[in-house]
């Protein structure tokens, strides 16, 4: 209920998400712009990966927070990241974040595993090609 920062929560268990914490916005902080996109697609597919699990467990709450940042994760970061400027490609991606966005909506409603799961299939292509893309651009720079 009260997740991570709960006052009833261990002392360890809060020390745990506290160094989480602490090593995400580190990761942040000292991200390239590719590694910053990397990570929201990383949000994303951990959140419908957590809403899953919280829709078997009958968490409502945490089903509803999961699949809400998502949502923001798509619109605010991903398709507010595009320029759209670039050509068919940027558009075509805006098209795609925002029927991810009603469709995660949807799953949220109706605690729809199959749509979540169609959302992950959607997006894993997308996800695995930056990540892709950035570790060739690594392997480029170390050489």
């Amino acid at each position: 209920m009260y997740g991570n920062s709960s006052p009833f929560a261990s002392r360890t268990h809060r020390a745990s998400a506290m160094y989480s914490k602490v090593g995400l916005e580190t990761d942040v902080l000292n991200a390239s712009p590719h590694r910053l996109v990397s990570l929201l697609f990383d949000g994303v597919h951990d959140g419908m990966t957590q809403a899953i699990g919280h829709i078997q467990a009958g968490n409502h709450e945490m089903k509803n927070r999961s699949l809400g940042r998502c949502v923001r994760i798509l619109d605010e970061g991903l398709k507010a990241a595009l320029n759209l400027e670039s050509g068919a490609l940027a558009r075509d991606l805006r098209d795609l974040y925002a029927y991810l966005c009603m469709r995660l909506t949807h799953a949220n409603l109706h605690s729809d595993i199959a749509t979540i799961q169609e959302c992950q299939r959607l997006l894993q292509p997308i996800r695995e090609a930056w990540h892709t893309i950035g570790d060739r651009s690594e392997t480029k720079r170390v050489a």
